[in-house]
């Protein structure tokens, strides 16, 4: 006979919420919840509606649409209250034009006091609010379980606090598509724990499945782009991507692109769905094939710019983790170190100061203007040209090449960028990467323009460059390269939708990762992983590649409690209450503990174990010589099993992914 843990003793309610036929009196008989029996009627219907709903198809499918619809008027109404400061903030900075005081006041205590703001709330809500996310996703999409991070208290204040965050403006320099991704999977997380009494005997696969589908959802709903977002959920967020999750994720992805463009055309911003960044490319003859040789150029420059940028990023993060200021700071006065990080940004780029030299009044939060096709050299010094939109501009100084502001630009913006990176917000650094990468590949082809003023020959013909692809594929390569990936070069592609350059962005993009993952250097949500100690094997192996090899046998604590096969009754009751196991290993004895298999914790007995239990085999076993890659590998696959490990047959210790976890968490402390 199988022996199981009584655990309706321990957990009651837990036995019978699952039980379909016990519905209504678990709810009734709770003397713990309130509105009991509103609430077993409000059950009753449920389950009424699941029936008629679950006659069509699956009701996990609801639960993916429900995902994407849900994502998509949050990523809306967040937008949408973002303009609504920003445009605040604009307004009031003009109305006190001729006092250039109360201007420069206006100017830096905005973005000031929201960064305070935001920090703060988001410290003295929930202090794992603040940050990307990503990290922390990418560690629980690995099997390590985070439930903290997924609570309905981060959820209010990462939103909240995000809003803060994007209102400072272009001053801070921050995106939004980290975080989201974080509250898609927040939102997921509760759609699942939903629909969990309907598929009871699934919670821990459909919880998981979620969570891949959250991911992609996130993207999605951030600018529209399915596609994009599903790869991204396949490079980054999960280690290992099932192919059961392909059709979920693209079904989920596009109910939050659709339903996300579908709001922008109800507000009256759009007449119908089309790109989310409107370009003007010439069609007939986007690019010359010499240009390949300048686009493969562009790449390779890119690269280099992200090893920059990825270097000085792991030296701020160890500079604040060691500092004695920073410390102190971060850990006591967050409020006050993200207004003063935010009140030293703002004045940098303050319009009548430095920001006149890099276009700070244009707030550049998108690349949307550095795609314009037009060369801006020509135009500038071009008196019969006028330009529009305006905004441009912006980029032109009185009597010096455009390509200066550019260079100053991305000059100035690279240090901010990376002192923006410390601010204890919700905050997320694709997007501003993505800009930068634009502005990058529009000073490449302005600079290739001033010089060859006359265009690029093919044959006998003539064209101008068109700064405005090089730009789209500056964006996707230098995006790529920081998070080693490849799909920003799709995501490029879809925001804009210029599929005449897909050829010259994966061109980009594939040199630039090459460069940038040279020498085992660690992507950007790496080294925030590494930083935090997380238990993520992954980012350990790209920034330790020997970490990963150490043999499991060097972790190994006291052995586990065991039982020999022939047991009496006092030992097996010894063993049942010490034991925290879900499954208590047989060995033959203790002088000879040849491992024979496993049961399941048992109340007590009044016989030998061998005379009435049934001993399981163990499918798996480990050898204390096998790596730490090879146990979390085989771990994932097996899920809550328990792994044996042995040498020669003899039990040595046991492993599940709580000790996985604390493996893992020491070899980040290494590091």
């Amino acid at each position: 006979m199988t022996f199981e843990r009584d655990r309706e003793s321990k957990n009651p309610e837990r036995g019978n919420r699952y039980e379909t036929s016990h519905y209504k009196s678990a709810l009734l008989s709770d003397p713990w919840k309130p509105c009991r029996r509103p609430r077993a009627i409000v059950k009753e219907w449920l389950l009424t509606l699941r029936c008629c709903l679950g006659a069509m198809c699956g009701m996990e499918w609801y639960s993916y649409a429900a995902l994407g619809i849900v994502m998509a008027f949050l990523s809306f109404l967040m937008d949408l209250s973002v303009t609504k400061l920003l445009s605040a903030h604009q307004w009031l900075y003009m109305k006190l034009e001729g006092n250039s005081l109360l201007q420069f006041v206006c100017w830096t205590l905005y973005p000031a006091c929201l960064c305070a703001v935001a920090s703060s709330f988001s410290h003295n809500i929930c202090p794992f609010s603040t940050g990307s996310g990503i990290p922390e996703v990418r560690t629980m999409l690995s099997g390590i379980e985070m439930p903290h991070y997924l609570s309905l208290t981060n959820m209010f204040a990462k939103f909240l606090g995000l809003i803060c965050t994007l209102a400072a403006g272009s001053t801070v320099f921050l995106g939004k598509v980290g975080p989201f991704v974080h509250l898609s999977t927040m939102v997921g997380s509760y759609l699942s724990k939903f629909f969990t009494p309907v598929q009871a005997n699934k919670k821990d696969k459909a919880a998981g499945e979620m969570l891949v589908v959250a991911a992609a959802v996130g993207v999605a709903s951030c600018f529209g782009a399915p596609v994009s977002g599903v790869l991204f959920s396949v490079e980054v967020m999960s280690s290992h991507f099932a192919l059961t999750h392909y059709v979920p994720c693209f079904f989920a992805a596009a109910c939050g692109a659709l339903t996300f463009r579908l709001f922008t055309v109800w507000s009256g911003d759009e007449e119908t769905l089309q790109a989310l960044f409107k370009t003007n490319f010439p069609t007939a003859l986007p690019f010359y094939p010499l240009e390949i040789l300048l686009f493969a150029f562009l790449g390779l420059l890119c690269g280099a710019a992200s090893c920059c940028y990825l270097s000085c990023h792991r030296w701020i993060l160890q500079f604040t983790k060691t500092n004695p200021v920073f410390i102190k700071m971060l850990a006591t006065e967050k409020g006050l170190y993200s207004g003063m990080v935010a009140f030293l940004l703002a004045s940098v780029t303050f319009p009548n100061f430095a920001g006149q030299y890099m276009a700070s009044k244009v707030r550049i939060t998108t690349p949307h203007l550095l795609l314009d096709s037009r060369q801006w050299s020509s135009q500038f010094h071009n008196a019969s040209v006028h330009l529009e939109p305006e905004p441009l501009l912006e980029w032109s100084s009185p009597g010096s090449p455009v390509y200066l502001p550019l260079a100053f630009f991305l000059l100035m913006k690279m240090w901010m960028l990376v002192l923006a990176c410390t601010l204890p917000v919700p905050a997320g650094y694709f997007m501003p990467v993505f800009v930068y990468g634009a502005a990058l590949g529009r000073l490449h082809a302005e600079g290739v323009a001033y010089v060859f003023s006359s265009g690029v020959t093919s044959g006998q013909q003539w064209a101008s460059i068109n700064p405005g692809g090089y730009a789209l594929a500056g964006a996707a390569a230098l995006s790529g390269a920081v998070t080693h990936t490849l799909s920003p070069a799709l995501l490029a592609i879809e925001l804009t939708g210029q599929f005449s350059h897909a050829g010259p962005v994966l061109l980009a993009t594939l040199l630039a990762n090459a460069l940038a993952r040279s020498g085992h250097r660690p992507s950007f949500y790496d080294a925030l992983s590494v930083s935090k100690r997380l238990p993520h094997l992954p980012s350990l192996k790209r920034a330790c590649p020997q970490l990963p090899s150490v043999a499991v046998g060097q972790f190994l604590g006291v052995k586990p409690i065991q039982l020999q096969k022939a047991a009496g009754p006092a030992e097996i009751e010894h063993a049942v209450k010490t034991s925290s196991q879900t499954q208590i290993p047989v060995v033959d004895s203790h002088e000879s503990p040849i491992l024979l298999g496993f049961v399941l914790p048992i109340r007590t007995l009044e016989k030998h174990l061998d005379e009435v239990c049934c001993v399981r085999p163990a499918s798996v076993l480990l050898s204390p010589h096998s790596t730490v890659q090879e146990a979390h590998g085989v771990l994932s696959l097996v899920g809550d099993q328990t792994l044996y490990v042995t040498e020669r047959g003899r039990l040595v210790g046991l492993l599940t992914w709580s000790e996985m976890k604390k493996i893992l968490e020491d070899l980040a402390r290494e590091i």
